[in-house]
């Protein structure tokens, strides 16, 4: 099993819009892909991150996700559309496999 993480910083005051935006996504990759989100925010440390969680089966449907969301136009729209929230450079992406 690999669990990829995004997460990102919210720029200041940005909070509402960056829990709003993380709900949409989420709820898009459900209805159009098929594939659960969690959306997480940390309790310690750096408040004002947000994450997606996702698990999948290995490596090969990861890659495979990634290119259909690549090749997306109405998610890279919405991605486009909704990063006043976001501080530039921030996105993290982590993958963890199961042991």
């Amino acid at each position: 099993m690999i669990t990829l993480t995004r997460s990102a910083s919210i720029a200041p005051g940005k909070a509402r819009e960056a829990i709003a935006y993380a709900k949409q996504i989420a709820q898009y990759l459900k209805e159009e892909h098929g594939t659960t989100a969690q959306i997480l925010m940390p309790v310690g440390g750096n408040p004002y991150r947000i994450a997606w969680q996702i698990q999948l089966p290995g490596l090969a449907e990861v890659d495979g996700l990634s290119a259909k969301l690549n090749a997306d136009s109405e998610y890279l729209e919405m991605v486009a559309k909704n990063s006043a929230w976001l501080i530039p450079g921030s996105v993290h992406d982590d993958l963890w496999r199961t042991v």
